[in-house]
């Protein structure tokens, strides 16, 4: 099997159920979800699975929610059926719930930063707030978008924060505050 095709070799790409120019704002975003893939791939390869196994299990399950997500913003068809629900969104909140828990409590902004998975973490928080922002602006030009696909990247974001913290911690590596920061977190 080649892995070219060459049918984009004009500038267009093919989505599920029709094809848009490769700078098409849909394709800007699930690009970005994968680009958020790779690097959560990265961070994976960073994590100890004796000290990490739990977020690694998460990682992998992201990451399988990430193609979802791919694949329902590619799918123009007119009958659809989307992959990715909100017991995703339930899942990851009762993982940065409990990984909060093993915290110190947060009063000031932090530097991303620390040990070498934990800055690869923040690194994928900042791709999915990008990648979410990409995603409102295609739901605001009225293109037809699954609005849990939104509300996954939203939360995803915070479970990144909330990993990078957990894997510092575990490491004994602190988190550095903001100098100039009052407290903004109560």
């Amino acid at each position: 099997m080649k892995i070219y095709t060459k049918t984009g070799d004009k500038g267009k790409t093919s989505l599920i159920g029709g094809r848009v120019p490769k700078d098409h704002l849909r394709v800007e975003a699930y690009g970005t979800i994968d680009e958020l893939n790779a690097f959560i791939g990265k961070a994976a390869s960073e994590l100890d699975p004796a000290k990490f196994q739990d977020i690694l299990k998460d990682l992998e399950t992201i990451q399988h929610e990430l193609f979802d997500c791919g694949g329902d913003l590619a799918n123009v068809m007119k009958e659809r059926k989307y992959k990715l629900q909100e017991a995703s969104i339930e899942a990851l909140e009762k993982r940065i719930d409990a990984l909060s828990e093993e915290l110190p409590p947060l009063k000031r902004f932090i530097l991303p930063g620390g040990a070498p998975a934990a800055a690869t973490l923040h690194i994928a928080r900042t791709v999915t707030r990008r990648a979410e922002r990409q995603v409102v602006k295609l739901m605001n030009s009225e293109e037809d978008v699954p609005a849990v696909v939104q509300k996954y990247l939203n939360r995803l974001s915070d479970y990144f924060f909330v990993a990078a913290r957990a894997v510092n911690f575990r490491l004994n590596v602190k988190d550095v505050e903001y100098i100039r920061s009052g407290d903004v977190f109560r």
